[in-house]
């Protein structure tokens, strides 16, 4: 018994706060669009930093623990690994960038599951992109060395008829009508982990799955921030809730809120802090621009771009053009002529 059947989606209730936290991150995915027009440039920075915090936290979240410098030369400079643990860093980077330019594009199935999960293990001497050989029991390893078992995944001989099963209801449940997309996506992730199709780097799989589903709604909010980071930075309710929202997952007696109402709020935080970055990165373009304008209104004499550079040492060359264009546009200044030597004029 999976979360997507028809039967256990037609089975969910949700009350107003949870109607109106769906409401909300359907609102900031409203936005998106406007922040791409606007602050362009704020959102290629924020896709930079993204793409190193979540190769850094996604693996740490699993134990894997690389510093901070050669995360970045990893993941900006596409360096080789050079051990165990950057060899991990190194595959989900190459994942996560695939994701990034093919989520929309990438269909829930088995083979893609397979292939995802090879790339995510292509530079380890262990090849990836099999299904488990073995059970994989869920366990929790406490910090005075005993142990506990969290969930009994799916045993191995069902694995493969499992996944098979999980698309086929991802398929069907996102053409249900009326059937929110973020509530689909979470179940989907719910039931992926209950399932546990690999030997090991179900968790990291997850979290790769978790943008590609994401995509395919355009919520794109994992571009620029990291949710990895986030589910880090939350990571007792991460674990927690996930362990609520399985108990009696086998036989369909499962309660999905506690897993849905964390990942809404994991979204909601995201979205919330990529608004907050991009309107710092606007805040800041303003003054720029209002410096700009303030010295080409002052000059008497025709001046180059290179002259205004000179006076606003702090703004790149490309806020200088924009500028100008602007107060082109508006007829306070002209150009005298084309190319390297043209100069500017203030109109009378």
């Amino acid at each position: 018994m999976h979360s997507l059947t028809a039967q256990f989606l037609t089975g969910l209730r949700f009350d107003p706060e949870q109607a109106a936290t769906l409401r909300a991150i359907g609102e900031f995915r409203g936005r998106q669009e406007l922040h791409y027009r606007q602050a362009p440039e704020a959102l290629a920075g924020l896709l930079e930093v993204a793409k190193i915090e979540s190769s850094e936290s996604s693996n740490r979240l699993e134990g894997v623990n690389v510093p901070l410098d050669r995360i970045r030369r990893l993941v900006v400079h596409q360096a080789q690994p050079r051990n165990r643990s950057e060899q991990e860093v190194a595959g989900y980077r190459d994942a996560l960038a695939l994701i990034h330019d093919s989520g929309r594009e990438m269909a829930f199935t088995p083979n893609v599951l397979l292939q995802l999960h090879g790339m995510l293990y292509q530079y380890m001497p262990n090849p990836g992109g099999r299904w488990k050989s073995t059970d994989n029991d869920i366990v929790e390893c406490r910090p005075d060395g005993t142990s506990r078992v969290r969930f009994k995944p799916v045993p191995v001989h069902l694995t493969p008829m499992a996944v098979e099963q999980l698309a086929t209801n991802y398929a069907s449940a996102v053409q249900m009508p009326k059937l929110d997309s973020l509530i689909v996506v979470p179940l989907a992730i719910l039931d992926f982990l209950c399932i546990h199709p690999f030997t090991d780097g179900n968790g990291r799989m997850a979290r790769l799955l978790t943008l590609m589903l994401l995509y395919h709604f355009s919520y794109e909010v994992g571009r620029y921030i990291s949710i990895e980071r986030v589910y880090e930075q939350t990571k007792e309710g991460y674990y927690e809730t996930l362990e609520a929202s399985s108990q009696g997952w086998h036989e369909g007696r499962h309660d999905p809120n506690p897993w849905l109402n964390y990942f809404w709020g994991v979204l909601l935080r995201a979205y919330r802090e990529f608004e907050e970055r991009v309107e710092e990165v606007r805040k800041r373009r303003g003054s720029k621009s209002e410096q700009v304008r303030a010295v080409v209104l002052a000059k008497q004499v025709p001046f180059s771009i290179s002259e205004i550079e000179a006076d606003c040492p702090n703004v790149s060359r490309q806020t200088v053009r924009l500028v100008l264009r602007e107060l082109s546009r508006e007829g306070l200044i002209a150009s005298t002529g084309k190319g390297r030597s043209a100069k500017w004029v203030r109109k009378s």
